[in-house]
């Protein structure tokens, strides 16, 4: 899966936020279950990338929540 950039997330609605924010966590989940096991061996630097993306959209989501509250 691609790196998701901050300005292609922001065009997403909140739905599709949420499914992308699941199925991220599932991948991340995936990934540190395999690396307890020793099992993953190339994509070790997945990891830190899924949560940085993690991160962007809980991001996105907490603005949109805010901007909600204060109008």
């Amino acid at each position: 899966m691609a790196r998701n950039k901050i300005k292609t997330l922001r065009q997403f609605d909140d739905d599709d936020l949420k499914d992308k924010l699941t199925d991220l966590k599932v991948d991340l989940a995936k990934l540190r279950s395999e690396a307890l096991k020793g099992t993953l061996k190339k994509d070790a630097g997945v990891i830190r990338w899924k949560r940085r993306d993690i991160a962007r959209i809980l991001t996105i989501m907490n603005e949109r929540v805010r901007g909600k509250k204060t109008q």
